[in-house]
């Protein structure tokens, strides 16, 4: 079987792709593609790996098989290619530790408000300090405090686990539009939660979850991190309740737009002396994670023979 990888670019040059090779008589690799190249680039093509490229009904009908290096699928025409009898196939749980650790990362970095202090210090005022340190800006230890996490799946039992080695209490809410699921709902929580972690899919149940309303019941000082779905958030009343004090802190992996080429809110404020962090949708890309990618797919080209 010839293989078409679509957006090879987008996993980087730094790993292996022999695991798929293996698998298949031919592998083409394109850095990128656009929509108006895709149907040449699939003519004689028998599996196409994809990362982010649309696959539509007209560009799978020939195809025996739609490889996702990705866990999410919203760039496959699903519908289409059940009916064209297409297998597709993703991969999951390829970057749960990258994605974890991540997390902590954004965590410890709001809870020692390195963003602050670093904005402190590129104004000189330690230089200027008449003591040995800084300290105008108050620290939060882990240890005792209460993390609410959003999404109960194989990664936020990582984070939740990561987290319990700092002494954290961990409180999972309840799957947003879920019938009897006996776990508290996450508006119940907001008023005691200390740290709110989002990991749950972005669907019509969980989007802006965590909105203007929701944010007015929130515990003073909380810090929120959202590497799941750029909108499982609603980014600008998350800003405000920043600016406003209300939030002790905030970091996202994730826009509603990526890249976001028209701009974001969050992106304009990370000039201002807040404890904001904005990371680049990069808390998956450690290269052991993107080789477990590569793993997965050819896992999934054999399931295909």
């Amino acid at each position: 079987m010839r293989a078409a990888f679509l957006d090879a670019d987008s996993l980087g040059d730094d790993i292996n792709l022999d695991p798929i090779r293996e698998q298949v008589s031919e592998l083409v690799l394109y850095g990128t593609t656009s929509p108006q190249q895709l149907t040449e680039r699939l003519q004689g093509i028998d599996l196409v790996i994809t990362n982010k490229v649309r696959i539509d009904a007209n560009a799978m009908t020939h195809l025996k098989g739609i490889l996702v290096v990705a866990t999410g699928t919203n760039n496959i025409d699903m519908d289409a290619a059940k009916a064209a009898g297409v297998p597709v196939l993703n991969v999951l749980n390829y970057g749960t530790d990258s994605v974890a650790q991540h997390t902590l990362m954004l965590l410890l970095a709001l809870a020692g408000r390195l963003p602050a202090y670093q904005h402190d210090l590129r104004a000189g005022q330690w230089q200027q300090s008449p003591f040995f340190c800084l300290m105008g800006r108050a620290t939060t230890q882990l240890a005792g405090k209460q993390l609410v996490i959003v999404g109960s799946g194989t990664l936020g039992n990582a984070v939740a686990r990561l987290a319990e080695a700092f002494g954290v209490k961990v409180q999972f809410a309840a799957r947003a539009g879920a019938a009897n699921d006996p776990r508290p709902p996450l508006s119940s929580l907001l008023a005691e939660a200390d740290f709110v972690s989002f990991h749950c899919p972005l669907t019509e149940s969980t989007r802006h979850l965590l909105n203007e309303e929701s944010l007015k019941t929130i515990k003073p000082g909380c810090v929120v991190v959202n590497c799941a779905r750029g909108g499982v958030i609603d980014e600008a009343a998350c800003l405000d309740a920043l600016r406003q004090g209300q939030l002790g802190g905030l970091a996202v992996d994730v826009l509603p737009e990526e890249p976001p080429v028209n701009g974001h809110v969050l992106l304009d404020a990370m000039t201002e002396d807040l404890n904001l962090i904005v990371t680049p949708h990069n808390a998956w890309i450690t290269p052991e994670a993107r080789q477990n990618i590569i793993r997965l797919t050819a896992e999934n080209i054999v399931s295909l023979k």
